[in-house]
């Protein structure tokens, strides 16, 4: 099950390595659009986030708060790259909204840890 555990987390990472990836390399262009990486790295991170929890919660008891944060920030993302994947462009707000909202969820994961303690 640790085994599990660790691959669910490293997939978990990569899929917001891949939406993260997929923002930033839209920095310095006028005109933003919700990519393929990013839709695909929404998609990652939040169904090996929802198995991970599953593996969690058979291993002990997890920390149901942070999972709850995190579980809303990505049902957030989710939806919003979801709802404007097909649109040409996307308003410069929702782009530096979708990017405080990854870099938020990625901080929660970073800091909210016991395991840094």
């Amino acid at each position: 099950m640790e085994t599990l555990r660790l691959v669910l987390l490293f997939v978990h990472i990569l899929g917001y390595a891949a939406l993260l990836g997929g923002l930033l390399v839209q920095l310095r262009s006028e005109q933003k659009a919700v990519n393929p990486l990013m839709r695909d790295g929404s998609g990652t991170a939040f169904l090996a986030g929802l198995l991970l929890v599953g593996v969690l919660e058979s291993l002990g008891s997890p920390d149901h708060a942070k999972i709850g944060v995190k579980f809303a920030i990505g049902l957030v993302i989710l939806v919003l790259v979801m709802v404007n994947l097909r649109k040409p462009s996307i308003p410069q707000g929702l782009y530096l909204g979708l990017l405080a909202l990854t870099v938020a969820n990625i901080a929660v994961a970073v800091f909210w840890s016991p395991a840094h303690a």
